[in-house]
């Protein structure tokens, strides 16, 4: 699974790249929403979508406009943030985000998330092969 980490915290970054290798996954990192976008922009193979809410340039909420809207992806967004407005996270989960977290969270928890994620791939994926299979 390849999973695009932004976040403007280097620590953040580190520590969620350490935790993603260790379970098998390649990472790409993106310190800003600019970057972000850019590495989107050049590669539709990303699987997953970890963004902070605040970030300079782009954040997190035109991230997943930019990823629903402009490139036309259902690729999973989870959104992290320091701040748990309720507001932000509706907004976040209408505009198409798949979770909003609070940081400091355990990464238990977002494994757990992550795990969701993936879960809906797998089954969208079965679906849509019974849906071809049925039509033939």
């Amino acid at each position: 699974m390849k999973v695009l980490i932004c976040d403007d915290d280097r620590m953040t970054l580190r520590i969620l790249e350490f935790q993603f290798k260790r379970e098998g996954f390649e990472i790409i990192k993106a310190a800003d929403g600019r970057e972000a976008r850019k590495i989107l922009e050049e590669n539709n193979d990303v699987d997953l979508l970890i963004a902070d809410l605040y970030m300079p340039f782009i954040n997190g909420m035109e991230l997943i406009t930019f990823m629903r809207d402009t490139l036309q992806r259902n690729t999973p967004i989870i959104i992290i943030s320091m701040v748990k407005v309720e507001d932000k996270a509706r907004q976040a989960l209408e505009l198409g985000a798949d979770a909003f977290m609070t940081k400091p969270f355990e990464m238990e928890e977002l494994m757990n998330e992550i795990n969701k994620v993936k879960n809906k791939i797998e089954l969208g994926t079965w679906l849509k092969k019974r849906l071809l299979h049925a039509s033939t």
